[in-house]
């Protein structure tokens, strides 16, 4: 079996090109060539003959993006759990059609215990909530759309 090595900044580039095309897993297997690709949609199987793989890069193929409104999209900085207002008694800090400004705090990101504000990079109206409240994110993950 072939070795398949990888540097740390070239498994981090492939972190963020997995994010930013939808997959969440990788297998490679070198005897009777195997590769899965798992989205969060469906699953991808290739088999065939063994076939040395490139130490590097690796690069997955695109898989088929969600289809998302137009506008700028704020996605998570960190991986946590989304929460929309500053406590459970108090109103969001923003709902779909109200105006921000760049500085607004649009939702908090809670990872390792602590509360991370997230605040708009944009000008303009909140378009579409893509999350629930209380919901586990990814790093990456689309949070909302502001047009």
């Amino acid at each position: 079996m072939s070795e398949l090595k990888l540097t740390v900044s070239e498994i981090k580039e492939l972190m963020d090109k997995m994010a930013d095309t939808g997959l969440t897993a990788v297998k490679v297997k070198d005897g009777e060539f195997e590769l899965t690709l798992k989205s969060e949609q469906k699953e991808i199987v290739v088999q065939g003959e063994s076939t040395p793989l490139p130490a590097a890069p690796v690069q997955a193929a695109p898989a088929a993006k969600k289809e998302e409104p137009a506008g700028n999209t704020v996605k998570s900085p960190i991986v946590g759990t989304f929460y929309a207002s500053p406590s459970p008694d108090k109103p969001p800090f923003v709902t779909e059609g109200k105006a921000v400004k760049k500085g607004d705090v649009l939702f908090i990101i809670e990872s390792m215990k602590l509360m991370n504000e997230i605040q708009s990079e944009y000008d303009g109206k909140v378009k579409k909530i893509l999350v629930q409240d209380g919901q586990p994110v990814e790093y990456g993950q689309p949070i909302l759309i502001i047009e």
